[in-house]
């Protein structure tokens, strides 16, 4: 365990007592006591005095670890529609203090994006810029602007150079429905891009458009022996545990073998949980040894509902033939909650499937942060980085999860947030995106 203090401590704002401490960075776990100065941690050990003027926040209980990361979120309120949710209600009053929207800004939207959504948000908000121009318009609805000709490598490149503190990688579809229309020529396009930039491309499997009407039916098999060979390590396949048959698992239940060759090669996994959660598929592929990188909740509005029971895009659909709706945005059927949901949900589910908290957590923080490339920033406890910091709960108990089949697992355990600490600041977790936990009670 790497537990050390400033000299100074009598400098210190806040101090958090009798939590137990998990940072997978630094080797930490057990019942210590956190010091924050400055917006910067300033000490993790046990029995911390608290100076005269600090708070004091007694968490006996709880489970502190470094702030989480949301790696796959959609929150570009506004532009991208019903699709993209408040920054903070999914970061900081959801839990998690960095929240990282996948594709929805683009080169021609980012200046938006950073002046609406990064600037005025108490989360920290970074991005994967959409290798498209038209980025998340109305949540991706009109397929035809997600074709090669809507891809411009230069201005792709030339934005995410003038702005490397919040791009931190290039997002790409490999999925039945464009790969129906124009193959994989426009992944091709963005894994040019991310090249050039030197960053990571993050790549959607699993469905988001219906296949062109005519086209035949699409092999999934297909589709990943052509993504694979594209990937550099670094790049990221998303949604490993998708219902749908183009993600990782085979229809005999069976992973195709081309996913241990991209991990051969330093390709990492994000779980992107989203509305397609499958927890058959999740078994099979941990089962096979393969335990995701990163932990995405992957939000937005087509996949959960109010509290009242009504849907955050209500009324947005048309008859119009050029809008095309994805399967998970059909009917509400589909939606798999009752109530919101969120990272730690997320997390709860990989729990109740035999996968650690200390491994969960990695995932939602050191992991998180190293595919950022912001391992001296964030993701760990370390003196002198800032503090943001999440506080939550195990819930022990009999709970029910559900995943977007239908299918319910109960578990014992159920990880849900008291508060986070952002830059130093303490923020109370009542995100209404939050699931009621009453109605997961088995």
């Amino acid at each position: 365990m790497n537990a050390t203090i400033l000299p100074r401590l009598g400098a210190c704002d806040l101090v958090l007592k009798g939590a137990r401490v998990i940072d997978p960075a630094t080797g930490t776990d057990g019942m210590l006591d956190v010091a924050i100065a400055g917006g910067k941690i300033a000490g993790v050990r046990a029995d911390l005095p608290v100076p005269d003027g600090a708070q004091r926040m007694d968490l006996a209980g709880a489970i502190v670890t470094p702030g989480l990361i949301d790696t796959h979120a959609h929150i570009y309120e506004h532009v991208t529609g019903d699709f993209g949710l408040n920054a903070d209600l999914v970061g900081v009053r959801g839990g998690v203090t960095t929240v990282v929207d996948q594709g929805g800004p683009s080169a021609l939207t980012f200046g938006g994006f950073k002046q609406f959504i990064v600037e005025p948000s108490q989360s920290r908000v970074l991005c994967f810029l959409s290798s498209y121009l038209a980025g998340g318009l109305l949540g991706h609805r009109y397929v035809d602007l997600y074709g090669p000709t809507g891809i411009n490598v230069a201005a792709i490149v030339k934005m995410a150079r003038q702005h490397p503190d919040l791009i931190k990688g290039i997002k790409a579809h490999a999925e039945p429905g464009g790969f129906s229309r124009w193959g994989l020529e426009s992944l091709k396009l963005g894994k040019q891009a991310g090249r050039e930039l030197g960053l990571p491309t993050y790549v959607h499997l699993g469905t988001l458009w219906p296949q062109k009407e005519g086209s035949g039916d699409v092999n999934p098999r297909e589709i990943i022996e052509q993504v694979v060979p594209l990937l550099d390590a670094g790049d990221v396949l998303a949604h490993p545990f998708t219902r749908y048959p183009s993600g990782f698992v085979n229809a005999d239940g069976s992973i195709h073998p081309l996913v241990f060759e991209a991990l051969a090669k330093g390709v990492t996994i994000d779980v992107g949980r989203g509305a397609h959660f499958s927890f058959d598929n999740a078994r099979a592929v941990l089962d096979a040894g393969i335990l995701p990188t990163t932990l995405g909740a992957d939000l937005h509005g087509y996949n959960i509902k109010y509290p009242d029971g009504g849907r955050w895009y209500r009324g947005m659909f048309t008859d119009t033939q050029d809008v095309v709706p994805s399967e998970d945005m059909a009917d509400d059927a589909a939606l798999p909650f009752s109530t919101p949901y969120g990272l730690h949900h997320a997390m709860s589910e990989l729990m109740a499937l035999g996968v650690t908290l200390p491994q969960v957590v990695a995932m939602a923080t050191s992991h998180a942060a190293r595919l950022l490339r912001m391992e001296e920033t964030i993701g760990a406890l370390r003196i002198g980085m800032d503090a943001d910091i999440s506080v939550f709960r195990v819930l022990e108990g009999e709970w029910t999860l559900q995943d977007s089949n239908g299918k319910q697992v109960v578990t014992k355990q159920l990880l849900h947030p008291q508060c986070v600490v952002r830059a130093g600041k303490v923020v109370a977790t009542d995100s209404p995106l939050l699931p009621d936990v009453a109605q997961l009670a088995a």
